[in-house]
């Protein structure tokens, strides 16, 4: 082989490397998470979240998270559910709370869609911190120590995003580790 083809290799084989990087599959809850389907199809297959899909389904949000969006969806996993207050998830779920449901579920959901890098840029931007208007009304803000992100809600409860960048067909999840709260 001749050492001149040899950089022309090794970025040929880079490309190839980054190529199969991209194609790898993100999975959540020992599910495989296709960027090709929609935020509920691949939400309903995670094991970690079927107290949120619940929660969607009871809130009747499951059509308008199936929609074109752009969504950014910060997802809270069945442990964070379990770590509220006993009996909370249960009296959120009674129909005559419907309300209140939907304004919690729809807190953690951002219109269009932020991945890791553009939440970074925004966090850089704002000197430390990323105001998130929330599909509720409320706000939700976004802070990075190292590659960590927390999210913190308007009273101060804070999460931790777990697995960032699940790529949907119409916006993407960041699993987060605490329910976050609206006033």
């Amino acid at each position: 082989m001749h050492l001149k083809k040899l950089p022309a290799l090794v970025a040929a084989f880079a490309l190839s490397i980054s190529a199969v990087s991209a194609m790898a599959q993100v999975t959540v809850g020992g599910a495989p998470m296709y960027a090709n389907k929609d935020i509920i199809d691949n939400a309903v297959n995670s094991k970690d979240h079927t107290t949120l899909v619940a929660a969607v389904k009871a809130a009747g949000l499951v059509d308008t998270l199936k929609g074109t969006g752009p969504f950014t969806v910060f997802a809270p996993t069945n442990s964070a559910f379990g770590a509220l207050p006993a009996g909370t998830v249960d009296t959120l779920l009674k129909p005559e709370n419907k309300g209140q449901l939907t304004k919690v579920l729809t807190y953690h959901v951002v219109p269009g869609k932020i991945d890791a890098a553009a939440l970074m840029k925004q966090i850089s931007a704002g000197g430390g911190k990323a105001m998130l208007k929330t599909a509720s009304g409320g706000t939700l803000t976004a802070a990075a120590s190292g590659k960590t992100v927390s999210v913190m809600d308007e009273s101060g409860g804070t999460s931790k995003v777990t697995i960032a960048d699940v790529n949907q067909s119409n916006g993407v999840i960041h699993v987060v580790d605490k329910v976050l709260l609206p006033k």
